[in-house]
């Protein structure tokens, strides 16, 4: 039979790092909650019968947020063979909250003193030998980041399995309260496990609704607990979940004075790093320049030479040309040669000619997740969004989101404010994914080349945030998600120099993906594509079949099956300023991933031409879409519009609900269209253009939304009326 070890322990004290280090696999590392949502398993090296689950990071069994009910179900139910406890020593008094509670499970426990080597560096001692006795379990001093004792944690997590050696906890609380506990204990014996009568005994101290429903006591056994528990409250004045609450760090506070002894010093350098990249006054500041470069770095200068590399030579000179010419070689069929070098060639490598500038600007985000500042960000907009009716738990998905927007819908599992969570979801993919970065620098080629223009790319970034900040003002403002924000903690990590293994790994995970979605459906659309544009109605209609597109006299594409297609709907986006069928397509064609936005353009307009006097795409492009406005517009829609299938059917499972799904795409796209409609109309009169009746639209969205923006919340507004009553 297989043995199940599981890895349980706070956010961010280091269990993927360990899971990855025990099991050889290459999960997420991140230094935020909500990296680990679902848990994770994989097997033990060297050990094929020995199972490793990293569980969610929770600061406590309290089933108050999803990953805590993930992570407690998974220790109740499933009963795993032993419990590795990750403690971060670096914060040890919070994170030894937990650790008495896994003690209570009747499960095998280790505990894995994580980053001791932090701990020597701080100049602090832990007696481990002492701590464990006190505690009732074997602790192991470990290093995950550096690959040091997790293995010897794991033996000894092996060993105690197959003793089947429970822990037993030496933790005491006061003595009305373990006359309590030792009562209820005694009423439920025989109805629960004997190993697990003193978890079971906290829990219906603490008055857990989610027990109580489960175990389903006699009415007689139930009003005798209840009893106990209300005489000890009484006793004491304060309520049962209050009482354990100060117990237990009663109870640790006194392990800290025996059995650690901290080095008295002064401000730690992540303490002086911190009192300026969080100031008041600098963050934002400093946030914004360092997005400002990591983008100006990814999409210009280096980013731009490997992409003009795989473009214009790469695809451009040799593989298209190499692949032209041995087909002609076999005598292929000219629709043959047109799919496989126009359609395929052509349409996927104008996607992958951008992954060079993915892989440069996730190496920069992986940097500053792992060395501990975006956990800061994630702090500085708390600050921000709870001004305006956000929490900055809500940042954190879309943090995540910047690699790829389904596992940020995911990371919204850490939000346990239903009402919060939903709005989130709804617009947490505003923010630019990996996806969309060829987008952004194809307009941003078809504007500016190569030389200058470099600003587009953080812009983008942060209108993403705006529309995030704007749409939580608005939606706020609505009875459906009106309410406080939900309550954001977070321990900030030390600062770090970032693992080389880690980093790459997260590059490497985030452009994966990209890459796979280009070799799969963008591959197949792309091929769709090229037949949609190739074959249609020659000769005026008369007859219908392979155009031929190398007729000087007419434009032949104008008769495909795409044209009629696009042309049918392309209205919709004439105010945007892209009404033409080609931009209307390639907008459409973005909702199956958004990559296929560049692809698209790359099989109706080819790469075959590209070279270094004549980028062709961005020619082409620059072509469709002449006017800067035009642009702007064409890029803030199919940046803010709903996203990808992927993350629309990601959406629909975190919502569980059709209608909500429904009504989260909708207002995405509509909140894209009114983006893009006031770009183009503004900018039409911005450029002399006279006042239409695109313009008087454009004016109406924006005074619809400032009412949005600025009316009160329902709350205030039922205070008012309250207020007029009684005057």
């Amino acid at each position: 039979m297989r043995m199940k070890i599981a890895l349980a322990g706070n956010p961010n004290c280091g269990k993927t790092t360990m899971f990855n280090d025990l099991t050889g696999s290459s999960q997420y590392v991140g230094n935020w909650p909500g990296v680990t949502v679902e848990k994770k398993e994989g097997k033990l090296r060297g050990h094929k019968d020995v199972i490793i689950t990293d569980l969610p990071g929770v600061y406590s069994l309290s089933p108050y947020t999803l990953e805590e009910v993930v992570t407690r179900d998974y220790l109740i139910k499933e009963r795993p063979d032993a419990v590795i406890d990750l403690v971060d020593g670096t914060n040890l008094e919070r994170n030894l909250y937990l650790t008495t509670q896994l003690l209570e499970l009747g499960l095998p426990v280790v505990m894995a003193l994580n980053m001791i080597d932090l701990v020597r560096k701080n100049g602090d001692q832990i007696d481990t030998q002492k701590l464990g006795a006190a505690l009732g379990c074997e602790i192991v001093e470990t290093s995950a980041l550096k690959g040091t004792g997790s293995m010897e944690a794991a033996q000894k997590a092996i060993a105690l399995a197959n003793k089947k050696q429970a822990a037993k906890p030496k933790h005491q609380f006061s003595q009305p309260v373990e006359e309590a506990l030792s009562h209820i204990a005694s009423l439920i014996d025989g109805c629960v496990p004997p190993e697990q009568a003193r978890w079971f005994a906290v829990k219906l101290f603490e008055r857990d609704e989610k027990v109580q429903a489960a175990c389903s006591f006699s009415a007689d056994i139930m009003e005798k607990i209840e009893a106990a528990v209300s005489a000890v409250e009484k006793e004491l004045d304060d309520d049962g979940e209050s009482i354990i609450t100060n117990e237990r760090y009663t109870y640790i506070a006194q392990l800290m004075k025996n059995c650690v002894h901290k080095k008295t010093k002064g401000l730690t350098t992540s303490d002086q790093i911190d009192r300026i990249v969080t100031n008041r006054w600098l963050a934002l500041p400093i946030f914004a320049v360092i997005m400002f470069l990591v983008y100006y770095v990814s999409v210009t200068t280096v980013g731009t030479i490997v992409t003009d590399f795989t473009n214009d030579t790469l695809f451009g000179e040799w593989i298209q040309p190499a692949v032209g010419g041995w087909m002609e070689t076999v005598d292929a069929a000219d629709w043959l040669t047109g799919l496989v070098v126009d359609g395929l060639i052509g349409g996927v490598g104008a996607v992958l000619g951008f992954v060079p500038q993915m892989f440069i600007l996730f190496f920069f985000l992986s940097i500053l997740e792992d060395c501990g500042y975006m956990a800061r960000v994630a702090f500085i907009m708390d600050r921000i969004f709870r001004k305006f009716g956000l929490s900055g738990k809500s940042f954190i998905p879309m943090l995540i989101s910047s690699g790829c927007g389904v596992p940020g819908i995911m990371a919204t599992k850490t939000i346990e404010n239903e009402k919060d969570r939903r709005m989130t979801i709804m617009t947490t993919t505003f923010i630019p994914c990996g996806a969309k970065l060829p987008i952004i620098a194809l307009i941003f080629g078809a504007m500016f080349g190569t030389e200058q223009g470099g600003w587009v790319a953080p812009l983008f970034y942060f209108l993403g945030i705006a529309a995030v900040i704007l749409s939580g003002i608005m939606l706020k403002k609505t009875r459906m998600f009106a309410g406080d924000p939900a309550p954001f903690v977070m321990e900030l990590p030390q600062y770090h120099l970032p693992a080389a293994k880690s980093v790459l790994i997260h590059m490497w995970e985030r452009c994966r993906a990209f890459i796979i979605k280009a070799g799969t459906v963008i591959f197949v659309a792309c091929g769709v594509i090229w037949f949609l544009s190739n074959f249609g109605w020659a000769d005026g209609g008369a007859s219908f079949g392979l155009l031929d597109m190398e007729d000087p006299l007419v434009n032949q594409m104008d008769f495909s099956i795409l044209a009629y297609i696009g042309n049918a709907v392309a209205w919709i986006f004439a105010p945007l300023g892209f009404g033409t069928w080609q931009a209307t397509v390639a907008t459409v064609s973005g909702l199956v991933a958004k990559e296929n936005v560049v692809g698209t353009f790359g099989v109706l307009f080819g790469l075959a031409d590209a070279g270094e006097t004549d980028p062709g795409l961005w020619t082409a492009v620059s072509g469709m879409l002449p006017l800067l406005c035009t642009k702007l517009s064409f890029l803030a829609f199919n940046l803010l519009c709903a996203p990808c299938f992927a993350a629309i059917g990601a959406i629909k499972r975190e919502m569980a609900s059709a209608k909500w799904t429904a009504f989260a795409i909708g207002y995405q796209c509509v909140f894209a269209y009114a983006v893009a409609l006031m770009i183009q109309q503004f900018g039409l009169l911005l450029a002399g253009a006279g006042f239409t009746i695109g313009s008087a639209a454009a004016v109406i969205v924006l005074l619809l939304m400032l009412y949005f923006l600025f009316r009160p919340a329902p709350d205030r507004k039922t205070a008012l009326r309250r207020a007029a009553a009684q005057a």
